[in-house]
């Protein structure tokens, strides 16, 4: 038998790692000391992206991509014709080491097909956490992807290691997943988070006690759903994510758009782009949820459940609700200012701050960063707005639309390689 050789399992295993997208910037906060290796208390770790969109700051690898089980969507599935490949803990902890010396790297995001049993493959990814702390004195950013079905133990022992814990929903509803994956249950996999949920209040609650508490999990834990792969509407997949995010104190909820690479009758075939201009939508519309006081059912209609490709979730809102506007830059709460399209969130700071002291007009926006080739039509200030006329015209979305440039120029991204 030919077993890979070192390069060639990197380039195997760092390949099929690219479809897990949940790896994001943590706010850990692990202070580097003398005689100690890394550092994650400035911004936990930094992402730094290409134009196309790819992460260029994490080893992100699987430990294998032998798996026992057969998901429909999974390149890794065990019935899947491909070239497999494992490291040893050893070897993952030398590559971590060994990129972040030569500034490669910030940190590590490890995952792994699931090889013999939940609890086999969880104690191999601790083992690599658990070495890179206590033997190699790392402080740098680790992720590590929880295996459900795993022990409360291992799980226990992976968040006194790892920065953040995510466990993968993988599809957003369970007759979904029961299609797809019949070996695999949301209930197996929502045991894990309701565990790391107590034990992050566990340990905060502890903090407070005591003064040298080991940390557990700092930056949380996240969860990724694959989008377009089974019927969910829009509407549903967002309530399933602010369900997580109220129950299970989420830090992030990533979506993944269906894109065909394994043939198999229950899959749907999909020739366009439209999977990931419904992932960057769902993106949009998560931050609404997060940052902009919007609740779930607001953001798309029951009879329309599905989010408008043509405009982002905040402008398809207030062409729905026009009544709620023009609204007073210098007068309106700043819930009401949050919700105009084309103003984010620090812009609304800078307004609340600057219209303390004068009376703010377009010129003053524009200076701000506000898109005010949307924000125009939807505000009012002291001099009239001409803009605002257009609200009640019967072609308004195109007249906003004809101002506007999509920013979604590339929607493919792709892991960097590292050859």
């Amino acid at each position: 038998m030919n077993f890979p050789r070192l390069q060639e399992k990197l380039e195997i295993l760092a390949d099929a790692a690219k479809y897990d997208v949940s790896c994001s910037s943590s706010g850990g906060t692990r202070k580097n000391k003398k005689g100690e290796l890394g550092d994650s208390s400035a911004s936990g770790i930094c992402h730094s992206y290409t134009e196309d969109g790819r992460c260029v700051s994490l080893l992100k690898i699987l430990l294998t991509n032998h798996c026992i089980y057969d998901c429909a969507y999974c390149v890794s599935r065990k019935s899947n014709d491909i070239k497999r490949a494992a490291f040893t803990v050893e070897e993952v902890v030398d590559l971590t080491i060994n990129f972040y010396r030569r500034n490669y790297i910030e940190g590590l995001f490890l995952s792994s097909g699931i090889f013999k049993d939940a609890d086999t493959t969880m104690e191999r990814l601790v083992r690599v956490a658990k070495k890179l702390r206590t033997e190699h004195k790392f402080n740098g950013y680790i992720h590590l992807k929880s295996i459900p079905g795993a022990s409360d133990e291992i799980m226990r022992e992976a968040g006194l290691y790892a920065d953040r814990l995510s466990i993968n929903l993988e599809i957003p509803t369970a007759s979904g997943l029961k299609l797809l994956a019949p070996d695999k249950s949301h209930d197996q996999m929502i045991k894990p988070m309701g565990f790391i949920k107590n034990e992050v209040i566990l340990y905060k609650e502890e903090k407070k006690i005591f003064r040298n508490v080991p940390k557990f999990a700092p930056a949380g834990q996240s969860t990724q759903m694959i989008v377009g792969a089974t019927n969910e509407t829009d509407l549903k997949i967002i309530k399933v994510a602010d369900h997580f995010y109220k129950n299970f104190n989420l830090k992030r909820v990533y979506y993944s758009g269906y894109v065909p690479m394994l043939e198999d009758a229950r899959l749907p075939s999909i020739d366009s782009q439209v999977p990931m201009l419904r992932e960057n939508r769902l993106y949009q519309a998560d931050w609404l949820m997060r940052f902009y006081g919007f609740a779930a059912d607001e953001i798309v209609e029951r009879d329309n459940p599905f989010l408008d490709l043509e405009v982002d979730p905040k402008l398809a809102w207030a062409l729905r609700n026009r009544e709620q506007f023009p609204v007073n830059i210098n007068f309106a709460p700043k819930e009401m200012l949050l919700r105009i399209p084309g103003v984010g969130r620090k812009s609304v700071f800078k307004i609340v701050a600057a219209r303390r002291f004068q009376k703010l007009n377009l010129e003053h926006l524009k200076k701000m960063g506000v898109a005010t080739n949307r924000a125009k039509f939807f505000i009012e200030f002291e001099s009239n707005n001409v803009f605002t006329k257009y609200l009640d015209d019967y072609h308004f979305r195109k007249i906003i639309l004809q101002g506007m440039q999509s920013k979604f120029q590339n929607p493919l991204s792709q892991q960097l390689s590292l050859f």
